[in-house]
């Protein structure tokens, strides 16, 4: 990678940087198993309803640019899952496999970590063998694996739900 990573908060100059990113993991990835694009005021709306609940919305920022972001929020609403999150991390294709996972997962582990949550879940596509790899480089081990629960570009997908403790 050519410069240093920050991760910051996201604030509202990032949503379009961040809908650019979501839009195209929709459309090219099985990251997101979402079959239509997202438009400014949804990505707006999922961002304040987010940080509203005090979950944080995080953007990894190289040299002015907005090459990824993570974020996460509660696993099921239930209060028995109050200590319980799961995060979600994407990177923009031109800035894969240059740390930047990497370095959001860090900085969501230590906010759970500071929040007093126990256990972070990741739902991650079985075929995505880049972030199943970094997960377990971080320590997180797979829990359950539920074939054929997906569609997408014409073929089943199976969900690899991976989990670590965090106290």
């Amino acid at each position: 990678m050519t410069g240093d990573v920050i991760v910051r908060d996201a604030g509202e100059a990032d949503l379009p940087a961040i809908l650019e990113i979501y839009n195209a993991a929709v459309l090219n990835e099985t990251s997101i198993w979402s079959d239509d694009i997202s438009d400014l005021a949804d990505c707006r709306a999922s961002w304040q309803a987010r940080t509203a609940l005090g979950f944080p919305v995080y953007v990894a920022d190289v040299e002015g640019v907005v090459s990824g972001y993570g974020t996460f929020g509660e696993f099921r609403s239930h209060q028995g899952y109050r200590f319980t999150v799961e995060h979600s991390i994407y990177v923009a294709s031109t800035a894969h496999r240059r740390g930047i996972g990497s370095v959001l997962l860090t900085r969501l582990i230590a906010e759970a970590r500071r929040t007093d949550k126990h256990a972070m879940i990741g739902g991650i596509a079985s075929d995505n063998l880049a972030s199943l790899a970094l997960h377990q480089r971080f320590g997180f081990v797979e829990t359950g694996r539920m074939p054929q629960v997906g569609f997408k570009f014409g073929r089943w997908l199976d969900l690899v739900f991976v989990q670590k403790l965090l106290t």
